[in-house]
């Protein structure tokens, strides 16, 4: 008798879906991109190139892609390869790697198509996938990607432990649907993102294995970025020189019997979806706590801590969301509406022929709005940009050079206008002046300053500075000063370090917007140590308070604000009501255009006490040390981080980046008073002191306590050449 054999079902293999990240933002510097290059995006391919049993998703955002292609051709020789033997999947995404939720819907379109489109040209795949830019995920989402030909997603899973997913169901891929549109998720686990590569290979293989003997035939995903595979500090000795990558590459191939490495296209394609998945508003948990403001940000930072080995209370605990920056950053919020109003512009421009030159600019004007959407420097945490100058700058001069070519094809937009609006969305009314050479906002509702003032002919923002503020890592680094760095390799999120010694001194904070054009009335007694230190104690009211606009036209406006001063830290009794006009007009110059503003005081009876009154001009001509950017002064060339007092009545800057000259004209001004502004922020490679523009203060002292009317005027002259 022959015995049957009793088959043994073998069991049903685990697998891993990593996704890598790469992206550097637009207007990032070029030897910055060389760097991550030697640095990270090279040997993370020659390492992927050993190991052909490892396959995965990579992502690079349209902007990286562009300048490998131009400086690095070979490497998409090596990727092509890799693609065409399925060792590696293309992802695709916005092509300018925008906040998807952040851009009008015809833009979000055209931001992945685009994408799928070059990924298809150069590499002859079009991808399924879309990496989502810092993982922020609204409810609405699944039908603007299935509406680009999108498959599927990757998200953290804060997003699925806030819908009320256990942790033992993130061991799948789910579907997400917006108004019968859809989508597949995977949920990216934090545990992952947090092992590698900072964990022991034997650790990140013990925990697949954990979870593989729970979740038969489940996946294991992460996403997270190439950059931490070398650019952050430490880990290009970590990940090559000592091995790690290497290691864990061979662990993964070790262990193939039980453990399959697919890309997340891969692992769709032989699975079903485990149901559905309706998520909330989030990003990954460090960006919802960057997004709070500084004081909510400390209390939210306490609590995590406190639960920290509490995973089922974490699972309940969820920041805000990446819209919050718009508050937290109205520098953000004002570059963020600038580039809704040229999206809106471009659409509204009536169509031409194709192949004529207003197709062609218009064309052009809505590649420069796509490249402004790049989302580096609308928001700020370890990663983010806003507080840097030259991040924030790329957008601004791309929104110009945008906006002005769809005024060039616009009926009647080459007239000089005004326009009362609210511009920025928060409440109040704004007047914006725009003719040829310049565009003006002018916000009455802060001390009638202007917050915005683009010189067209050279696409240049001259303001372009941003408040000083607390941030909640400042007082880390004040609990840092004096110590020294460990040298340990540890997530970028877990790390401190210094660019220079010293740091602590420049935390100062500013009591005002860094808007141009406001008017400091304060005691004479005081200095420019005082001013440099933001100590000139000068009156809230007239210097930041609501102005009356009296009237306006396309060249001129006129406010007001009458009240009592207080210059002491207390209003006098009998300190006499004082009423401040401010007349601005608007025009064009030779090679250029003059913004002037001047101030008239009035009194009812003259003061008891003198006083003295300025006029403050922010302008931010960028790279400090840089030779081609200086202040004139009596004894030469000085940088732009100059402090001091110069003479008036006239103060001239130059960019020679740029190519702009600019002239401060305070007839009858005793001095200027000059300081940089410069932020403390962080990075990845640690706090560093950033040169956000200069504080250019004219001075006059009248002799108030004799007369009762006065008035001066600051004229800002800008030239190209």
């Amino acid at each position: 008798m022959v015995r049957e054999k009793k088959t043994v079902p073998m069991p049903q293999s685990f697998h891993l879906a990593l996704l890598i990240h790469a992206h550097q933002p637009c207007g990032n510097f070029e030897h910055v991109l060389e760097k991550a290059y030697d640095t990270s995006y090279l040997p993370f391919i020659e390492e992927l190139e050993k190991h052909p049993g490892v396959h995965l998703g990579l992502h690079y955002s349209g902007p990286l892609l562009n300048w490998i292609e131009e400086h690095r051709p070979e490497y998409f020789l090596r990727l092509k390869k890799l693609v065409r033997i399925d060792q590696v999947e293309l992802v695709g995404g916005g092509f300018y790697e925008p906040i998807l939720i952040s851009i009008p819907t015809e833009d979000q379109h055209e931001q992945i198509t685009r994408l799928a489109a070059y990924l298809d040209e150069h590499f002859g795949r079009r991808p399924t996938g879309a990496w989502l830019a810092e993982r922020v995920w609204e409810p609405q989402l699944p039908s603007t990607l299935a509406a680009a030909n999108v498959a599927y997603t990757l998200v953290d899973d804060i997003h699925f432990l806030s819908a009320g997913f256990e942790p033992e169901e993130l061991f799948g891929a789910y579907i997400a649907e917006d108004r019968g549109q859809c989508v597949w998720l995977y949920p990216g686990q934090k545990k992952l993102r947090y092992l590698i590569p900072f964990g022991k290979v034997e650790e990140v293989i013990t925990y697949l294995r954990e979870a593989a003997s729970l979740h038969p035939g489940g996946v294991a995903a992460m996403g997270d970025d190439m950059e931490k595979f070398g650019v952050w500090p430490g880990t290009n000795e970590h990940c090559y020189k000592n091995g790690w990558l290497a290691d864990f590459f061979a662990a993964l191939e070790k262990n193939s019997a039980w453990l399959k490495v697919s890309t997340p296209g891969e692992y769709l394609a032989a699975h079903a979806p485990l149901g559905r998945a309706d998520l909330p508003t989030a990003s990954y948990t460090e960006m919802m706590e960057w997004v709070l403001p500084t004081r909510v940000r400390q209390r939210y930072h306490a609590v995590l801590k406190e639960f920290s080995a509490r995973p089922e209370v974490l699972a309940f605990l969820r920041g805000g969301s990446w819209r919050g920056f718009f508050r937290k950053y109205p520098e953000s919020n004002l570059l963020h509406k600038k580039m809704l109003r040229v999206s809106a512009r471009i659409a509204a421009a009536p169509l031409r022929p194709v192949g004529t030159k207003a197709a062609q600019d218009l064309l052009k004007a809505r590649n420069l709005l796509l490249r402004a959407q790049c989302n580096d420097a609308f928001w700020h945490g370890i990663f983010g940009g806003i507080y840097a100058p030259h991040l924030r700058t790329d957008p601004w001069r791309n929104l110009i050079r945008a906006e002005s070519l769809a005024d060039l094809h616009t009926p009647g937009a080459l007239m000089a206008r005004v326009e009362l609006l609210d511009y920025d969305a928060d409440g109040a009314g704004e007047l914006l002046f725009t003719a040829p050479e310049y565009q003006a906002l002018l916000k009455p509702n802060d001390g009638g300053t202007i917050a915005a003032l683009d010189f067209r002919p050279a696409a240049a923002t001259l303001v372009n500075s941003i408040l000083r503020r607390p941030e909640s890592y400042h007082t880390t680094l004040r609990e840092a000063a004096g110590k020294s760095a460990t040298g340990e390799v540890a997530s970028i999120h877990e790390q401190t370090r210094v660019k220079e010694p010293g740091l602590e001194r420049f935390l100062r904070y500013d009591r005002w917007p860094r808007h141009a054009f406001r008017a400091l009335l304060f005691d004479p007694s005081r200095t420019h140590a005082d001013y440099e230190a933001l100590e000139l104690q000068e009156d809230a009211g007239f210097a930041g308070g609501p102005f009356a606009v009296k009237n306006s036209d396309p060249h001129n406006a006129e406010l007001f604000r009458s009240d009592s001063m207080t210059l002491h830290g207390k209003a006098e009794a009998s300190t006499p009501k004082l009423l401040l006009i401010k007349q601005y007009s608007f025009g064009p110059a030779p090679n250029g255009c003059e913004v002037a503003c001047e101030i008239n005081v009035k009194l009812k009876e003259p003061l008891k006490k003198p006083v003295a009154i300025g006029i403050e001009s922010i302008i931010n001509l960028l790279a400090p040390a840089e030779p081609d950017r200086f202040f004139e002064t009596p004894t030469g060339q000085v940088n732009l981080r100059f402090s001091g007092e110069l003479p008036g009545p006239i103060l001239r800057m130059e960019d020679g980046w740029q190519r702009v000259r600019v002239s401060l004209h305070a007839p009858l001004a005793e001095e200027f008073w000059v300081a940089p502004i410069e932020t403390v922020s962080e990075s990845e490679e640690g706090f560093e002191r950033v040169y956000q523009g200069s504080q250019i203060l004219a001075i006059w002292r009248p002799d108030l306590t004799t007369q009762k009317s006065w008035s001066a005027r600051l004229v800002w002259r800008l030239q190209s050449f």
